[in-house]
């Protein structure tokens, strides 16, 4: 049984300590956000003074880009403090987590300011980069020690799935167990448990690939430019590759984090990768430490008015237009269905972007597989720090076991490098690989025999279910599933898991089974990639309006908005999960349902007028009674404003960047719940939809709502005159926002009409259809299909 924290203390109101704060704040618990009383205040100094760097810091957390918080209200969670003032307030915190620069010195008294202030079995967490857990102990009472680990976020905090544990030999099994509980369950974190050495695990095995880059890029000759190209996507890696990640986290932090390991590891055989060149250490004198400074690698400016970026020769130092890069192997890795396959693909060309690809890839996995027993016991951990810690898809085994543990072994060996021996007594014990699959369970091997990989509670992957036991019914689009006690599973698998005819008609025999008593409920989940759902099959629709098939294009829409409606008011729940870009037709598809388990990172918006059209799969009507449906009947009151808001979230396709902005926005209810552990959602939604079975769910009542009518339309049409004459808004933006105000506002109606949901369904296609045959819109939809931006015409 661990122990609940409800509130927290984080001490230093720096970068990292505003995005613990706001991501406690983000999962609901209330912190104390302390830092030092500013110097330059005299004795008469008022409270919100001598706090002021603390609240400088909370002010700092909400114009951060991209946002810390949620939503900009979560701040009130944040409570700022001093260290001299408010020591009683470390009281009321179950856990204080200390963020202060990372020198010993500094830490320990602050430490000793903790033990003067904590109340005896509160948790202390450090979340040092790389320092010694054992020497930050070194002064601790034994009580304060038994209480005491690393707690190591990486930045930034909201974004970053990481968490490292680290414990001493005093830390209590029962403080790990309530800290890694904490992370998981309620902050949504991925635990990795390292050991006390420098760097932990993320930072040894991360900067030493980047130490191996470095030195492999001078002797092959390549550019910064290159170099990105090649360790970007194609090798399943993030697009900031790995010179714009350096600018991203700044050059000087890179320093540091490899100077930690050159220094803190003389006996590790490959000390001298962590040595800074000199062209780096330059860099940072120079004082181009990378986006923080204006400029590293990379540097953003203007040319005759247009944004031009710059990259560095390395070499000379100048600045250049970034040059395009074209390398056989990299293109080969686009037609990759993928992660594993794409980084096949570009280890089996032969020009210098396959040839920096393996030299680096073959040192990071052996450098990885001689790190065993030092910064981790198994090779899961290692694989989890760096697909959280770094963003990579594949950890350094998963990427050996897709090269082929075997033939990869040989390969390096024909080079002359030394495979430590555990691996190869894998092979002789006739193991090919890290990772094996038996009965729907995953088993890893690092030395010893096979173990069950470890899963948190609640952690539910539809990769697991057995696709020969459950799968219900299946087409190219979609699959249904059956996910056990009752409950079947909608999933989405097209590209970018688009809704076309395939999708809306397997949900549509989802819903069949479901009003046959055959199943008690219905999720609509999928898992992989960016998207829960991007939207319609924007081709289907561009198909059929080049053709003037309008008869077609109807049924499309009227299908879309009938099975939607369906769901909304089904008599067995329909539990929606989205997560991720959930964006026109898939918000129209999270929204209509019984209820919405939704991840907290949720991108969610209607933005059908980014390629010229308006949501007509019922997302219009939905808004209106999200946004009217609720007001208590026999009110008097005015549907203008309400009408004039929901308008506006659809006409400037406003994006929710959470999922509390979201609810803010009315795209989720305030009944939804939201998951914090994507990892977790499916395994929610279930539960969610088995609880709502259990509490004898009833679908709610149909709504009708009173609409303004064309004098409500007047005032909104005023709106996009002046858009227009500002200068944001095109001609075409003006068609179509008054084709949306037609339908926001009722249409044809006197003003203060009550009309029912069919009435506003029968506009949302009406409108639909009429601007799809527009010259305009279908300029647009191309666009969008060619270039995956939107056209401004």
């Amino acid at each position: 049984m661990t122990a609940r924290i409800r509130k927290v203390a984080v001490l230093g109101a720096g970068v990292m300590g505003q995005g613990i704060a706001a991501h406690l704040a983000n999962a609901g618990i209330p912190s104390v956000l302390f830092d030092m009383v500013p110097r330059d205040l005299g004795a008469d100094a008022t409270e919100a003074e001598r706090t002021r760097l603390a609240s400088q810091g909370i002010q700092a957390a909400l114009k951060q880009k991209p946002a810390a918080f949620f939503h900009k209200n979560l701040a009130e969670l944040v409570v700022p403090a001093n260290y001299e003032d408010h020591g009683h307030l470390l009281g009321e915190c179950d856990l204080v987590i200390e963020v202060v620069v990372e020198l010993l010195s500094v830490k320990q008294k602050v430490f000793a300011w903790v033990a003067e202030h904590r109340r005896p079995g509160a948790i202390v967490a450090s979340n040092t980069s790389g320092l010694s857990l054992a020497e930050m102990a070194q002064s601790m009472d034994e009580e304060l020690r038994a209480h005491f680990l690393v707690m190591h976020f990486f930045n930034p905090v909201r974004y970053m799935r990481l968490l490292e544990l680290v414990a001493g030999e005093h830390t209590l099994p029962e403080v790990v167990e309530t800290v890694a509980a904490f992370g998981a369950q309620t902050l949504g974190k991925g635990i990795v448990y390292a050991k006390d050495t420098p760097n932990f695990i993320a930072n040894r095995i991360g900067t030493y690939a980047i130490g191996s880059v470095f030195r492999h890029m001078e002797a092959l000759g390549l550019s910064v430019e290159e170099v990105d190209a090649v360790f970007g996507p194609a090798m399943g890696r993030p697009k900031s590759a790995v010179f714009r990640t350096c600018d991203l986290v700044g050059l000087d932090t890179l320093v540091h984090a490899l100077s930690t390991v050159y220094e803190g590891c003389p006996t590790d055989e490959e000390r001298d990768t962590f040595q800074p060149p000199s062209w780096l250490s330059a860099m940072v004198e120079e004082g181009a430490l990378g986006e923080k400074s204006g400029g590293g690698f990379y540097k953003k400016t203007k040319v005759d008015g247009a944004r031009v970026i710059l990259a560095r020769d390395l070499a000379t130092g100048e600045y250049g237009p970034k040059a395009k890069v074209r390398f056989d192997s990299i293109r080969g890795a686009r037609k990759a269905e993928n992660p594993a396959e794409s980084v096949r693909k570009v280890m089996a060309a032969e020009d210098a972007g396959a040839q920096i690809a393996w030299a680096v890839t073959a040192d990071t996995l052996l450098y990885a597989a001689r790190r065993l027993g030092e910064v981790s016991d198994d090779v899961v951990n290692i694989d989890r720090a760096m697909r959280w810690g770094f963003a990579w898809d594949l950890g350094p085994f998963q990427v050996w076991d897709a090269l082929g543990v075997r033939s990869s072994v040989e390969r390096m060996e024909a080079e002359g490098r030394e495979v430590p021996a555990w691996v190869k007594e894998m092979l002789a014990g006739g193991r090919e690989s890290f990772y094996t699959r038996e009965e729907g369970r995953e088993f890893f091997i690092n030395g010893a025999g096979p173990k069950a990989v470890p899963m948190e509670p609640g952690w539910f992957f539809l990769g697991d279910v057995d696709r020969e036991k459950n799968v219900v019914e299946k087409n190219l689009s979609s699959t249904l599933l059956d996910l056990g006690d009752g409950v079947l599973c909608v999933e989405f698998h097209s590209k970018m898991n688009a809704l076309d005819i395939d999708t809306v008609e397997l949900y549509g025999q989802a819903l069949d089974r479901l009003d046959q008593g055959d199943w008690e409920a219905l999720v609509v989940a999928n898992q992989g990639g960016p998207a829960f759902c991007a939207g319609a099959n924007l081709f289907l629709v561009a198909m059929a309006a080049a053709r003037e098939q309008w008869d077609e294009l109807e049924r499309l829409v009227r299908g879309l908005q009938q099975v939607c409606r369906r769901a909304r008011y089904s008599e067995r729940p329909v539990v929606t999960a989205p997560w991720g870009l959930t964006l026109g037709g898939g918000a129209e598809v999270a929204m209509q349902s019984s209820a919405t388990q939704a991840a907290g990172e949720l991108y969610m918006g209607l933005v059908e007028v980014g390629v010229g059209v308006i949501p007509a799969g019922g997302g219009c009507t939905e808004m209106l009674l999200r946004y009217l449906g609720d007001i208590p009947e026999g009110t008097a009151y005015d549907p203008n404003p309400f009408v004039q808001q929901a308008f506006r979230n659809i006409a400037m396709a406003t994006v929710a960047t959470s999922a509390e902005e979201a609810r803010a926005m009315g795209y989720l209810r305030p009944s939804d719940r939201i998951t914090l552990d994507q990892d977790c959602l499916i395994s929610d939604a279930k539960q969610k939809a088995l609880g709502m079975v259990a509490g004898g769910w009833a679908p709610p009542a149909r709504k009708k709502v009173k609409l303004p009518g064309a004098s409500g339309r007047g005032a909104i049409e005023m709106f996009l005159y002046q858009m227009h004459e500002g200068g944001f808004a095109t001609n075409h933006d003006v068609v179509v926002g008054k084709a949306l105000a037609r339908v926001m506002t009722g249409g044809d109606i006197p003003s203060g009409t009550w009309v029912d949901e069919q009435h506003i369904l029968d506009l949302e296609c009406e409108a639909f259809l009429s601007l799809c045959g527009e010259a305009d819109t279908q300029q647009r939809i191309q666009h969008m299909l060619q270039t995956g931006k939107p056209l401004r015409n």
